[in-house]
């Protein structure tokens, strides 16, 4: 039995939390990790996104389960993904020798074999390194017990068990390799106990040393049969009509490939050669080539592969802020806007096959609206509309940040505002992409009426703020979106719209209405709401960047001088960062607190700002404020560390719009 420490990461950091900063990720289009520049898996929910995590080490540090290798000798770590791929490297260096940890989740094959697995390569480059490599799952977001043993699988080769049938299965195997030293390196599993810190159930531990051309590969995964068995076992308890999309045993490959070095090495190739095929199709070719193809890259990580959804993030309950407030929320959800906004990022791009997918997630939610014909804000990567909010008491938090929250309350908060972003998204697709077809062009007028009905009223709009319905400017612009791609859709496409003088109508009326109500005579600026005409909310940048109205527009110009002042001035800019709105202005029922400037925001002024002409091409530099991967989080801490979940699908979309409109612009100028 072997007794270890607290050797998981965060060794380094006053908390004893690594930065949220210090991270990569990697996936396979069904889950996604959080893998730790110090080598430790720090989250990772199974089987998929919304699914319970088995790893939450990065929201806490004691009981919330970790995959942890490390070398026992000082070392330097650094961390990059290999070329055009979503294979996460991190190195480490030292006088004594160069060490890496190779870690990816295999694609599926080109026969469509689906291998849900989790790959850690070890390997030594340079000289001589000690490792040590805990793995101590924590199932049921650290909630339930498990059982551990170490057997032989039917090749006589070691591999570690972890049973919990309230949750999932996982065996933990692995393979060596001599490589140039013509030498196997010698590795023992022993059983791990950390009761101490509140662990439910044993892990397991192995110390090797590695030299120059020698590797360990570990593979945690679901077992085929565990795997069948769960599938099976789920749809026999769900409830009917819960999620749109079913997982069934038919439908997967339950492949069992003997396990060896040289699969292993095809495994790493195959994957490679996915993710190289895949950026090959990217038509952006501007300056900021490495940015926009990482921010792809991110976006491509967070598709659910078996229904086309895309979740605005992978993580939960990450903090926006690291003083108490509780802005801790879940964003392993398909948020209609951020999904919208994301097919919208990666047609600018040429990746039009998501769009399809997406498309076809779409018409089945179309297919299933709500009684008063509209659609819930969000939905679960399988369609569900069910997603029951509530808080994991037994977890630290994120850096002590409670609580953390699972689930999400404002599933059915009325917020106008995803019509609009839905139809844009829908009209750009059949631009780019696979035309409408009649019956979903069906639905999708039937959401134009609605927006028809339905514009005038309060809602809480895209902050998703818990308190009052307001009539939140956004909300009644992006109404004004979702009317007029309509009206395109049926122009260009000559589509019948038997209401088309109705929508007309409509239109204009709610483009009077918002200059004549939205717009504070006084102090020159778009407000946030008509309630609060003396709020400035930087979501009104959103007007030119849907054509609601030119951005050399005197009104708008007079908005964006606005926000572009000093936060003590009045303005939301701050540090070349822009913030949502003041806090202390708005009661929005989210907790309070001080939250951090809005990557979203940034670079939607930075984009405004170039649509009217008055773009500084050092501004999106200064505004950069990726981690070392180049991966963005939703907040920025006035000391330039990442808030909120992370990384953030919103965020990136922002950048790659916000990229290909000021390459275009600029060009223009030239």
């Amino acid at each position: 039995m072997v007794i270890k420490l607290n050797r998981s990461g965060g060794a380094n950091y006053k908390t004893g939390y690594t930065d949220m900063a210090d991270h990569g990720l990697i996936g396979n289009m069904r889950t996604a990790a959080l893998v730790s520049i110090s080598g430790t898996v720090a989250q990772l929910c199974l089987p998929h996104f919304d699914s319970p995590s088995v790893f939450a080490r990065i929201l806490d540090k004691n009981h919330g389960g970790h995959f942890s290798i490390r070398t026992e000798t000082e070392t330097t770590s650094k961390q990059q993904y290999v070329p055009s791929t979503n294979v996460l490297a991190t190195k480490f260096l030292s006088d004594d020798g160069v060490g890496q940890i190779l870690d990816f989740m295999p694609m599926s094959h080109k026969d469509g074999t689906f291998l849900p697995w989790l790959i850690r390569r070890v390997e030594v480059i340079r000289g001589t390194l000690p490792f040590h490599m805990e793995c101590a799952p924590a199932f049921d977001y650290a909630r339930v017990g498990h059982d551990t043993v170490i057997q032989k699988d039917k090749a006589g080769n070691p591999r570690a068990v972890f049973t919990c049938p309230e949750h999932v299965d996982l065996d933990l195997r692995f393979t060596t390799d001599s490589g140039t030293s013509g030498q196997q390196p010698r590795i023992v599993v022993d059983l791990l106990d950390l009761s101490v810190r509140g662990h439910k159930g044993l892990g397991v531990a192995a110390d090797f040393v590695l030299t120059e051309g020698q590797s360990v590969t570990f593979i945690l995964r679901e077992p085929p049969a565990s795997q069948k068995a769960r599938i099976e076992r789920e749809n026999k308890t769900e409830a009917p009509g819960t999620n749109l999309f079913k997982e069934t045993s038919e439908e997967k490959c339950f492949a069992d490939p003997p396990l060896s070095q040289a699969f292993i090495d095809h495994l790493y190739t195959e994957t490679s050669h996915y993710w190289l095929k895949w950026i090959s199709k990217c038509t952006y070719t501007g300056r900021w080539r490495e940015f926009v193809q990482r921010s792809a890259f991110t976006i491509k990580l967070l598709t659910f592969a078996p229904t086309g959804a895309i979740v605005a993030a992978p993580t939960f309950s990450l903090p926006e802020d690291l003083h108490g407030a509780g802005r801790n929320w879940d964003y392993r959800y398909s948020w209609l806007r951020d999904s919208s906004f994301s097919i919208y990022a990666l047609l600018r791009l040429g990746f039009t096959a998501e769009a399809d997918a997406y498309m076809g997630w779409l018409s089945k939610i179309l297919a299933n609206k709500n009684e008063d014909g509209g659609l819930q804000i969000m939905y679960t990567i399988h369609g569900g509309k069910e997603i029951e909010e509530y808080e994991l008491e037994h977890l630290d938090g994120h850096k002590g940040q409670k609580p953390v929250r699972v689930g999400n309350g404002a599933a059915n908060h009325l917020q106008l505002d995803i019509y609009g972003e839905l139809l844009d998204a829908i009209y750009l697709a059949q631009k780019l992409s696979r035309p409408l077809s009649y019956d979903t062009w069906v639905q999708v007028r039937a959401l134009v009426d609605y927006v028809c009905v339905a514009w005038d009223q309060p809602d809480l709009s895209i902050w998703e703020v818990r308190g009052e319905r307001q009539d939140f400017l956004y909300s009644k612009v992006m109404c004004w979106v979702a009317i007029d791609r309509g009206l395109r859709l049926a122009e260009k496409r000559s589509l019948p719209a038997p209401n088309r003088t109705h929508w007309i109508e409509t239109r204009d009326k709610i483009y009077e209405e918002v200059q004549e109500r939205g717009y504070n005579e006084k102090e020159k600026f778009f407000a946030q709401s008509y309630q609060n005409i003396d709020v400035l909310d930087s979501s009104v940048l959103v007007m030119s960047l849907t054509f609601f109205m030119h951005a050399n527009d005197p009104r708008f110009l007079s908005t964006l001088n606005a926000i572009l002042l000093p936060r003590d001035k009045g303005g939301l800019t701050e540090n070349n960062l822009v913030y949502r709105y003041d806090t202390d202005k708005v009661d929005d029922g989210t907790g309070g607190g001080e939250e951090g400037a809005f990557s979203m925001c940034t670079l939607w002024l930075i984009e405004s700002l170039a649509r009217a002409g008055e773009f500084d091409k050092a501004f999106l530099e200064k505004a950069g404020y990726s981690n070392h991967l180049d991966l963005l989080s939703e907040e920025i801490s006035k000391g330039g560390e990442p808030l909120g979940n992370f990384p953030q699908a919103f965020s990136h979309v922002g950048l790659i719009s916000t990229v290909f409109n000021v390459d275009r612009v600029t060009r223009m100028h030239h």
